[in-house]
């Protein structure tokens, strides 16, 4: 009997997907983010190195010391080049503009003043004036 219920049973999907709550990354801030976190893991994987190597009183403590220094450079210029990266990319691409309705308004103004001044023959008067 259980062997039939086995057999009746829907077979389910290993595995269902689900729409992501936020969006996916722009291609460049992706890459930039990438090569980021790879700077920071060897970085602080050297730094690691380097006090293993300063607790244990090995030679090449000092020569590592100083790579980890320039990496901790690098590190943080990769961070601040994911951060610009994005900012460059919300600027160019990111913001979608719609002009409000009162701003809709002054430009259909603004484009019928140039219209009857335009369409006006030379030498007319005003109506204003």
């Amino acid at each position: 009997m259980a062997a039939e219920e086995e057999l009746r049973r829907p077979e389910s999907p290993l595995w269902v997907e689900e729409p992501v709550g936020t969006p996916r990354l722009p291609d460049p801030v992706r890459t930039a983010a990438v090569r980021a976190v790879i700077i920071v893991a060897v970085t602080l994987s050297q730094a690691m190195a380097a006090l293993l190597f300063t607790v244990s009183g090995s030679w090449p403590a000092f020569p590592l010391l100083l790579s980890t220094v320039v990496s901790t450079v690098a590190a943080t210029w990769g961070v601040l080049d994911v951060w610009v990266t994005r900012q460059v990319w919300k600027q160019r691409y990111g913001v979608e503009s719609r002009p409000s309705s009162a701003a809709r308004r002054a430009r259909r103004e603004r484009r019928g003043g140039r219209r009857t001044q335009r369409d006006r023959p030379p030498g007319a008067v005003p109506a204003g004036v």
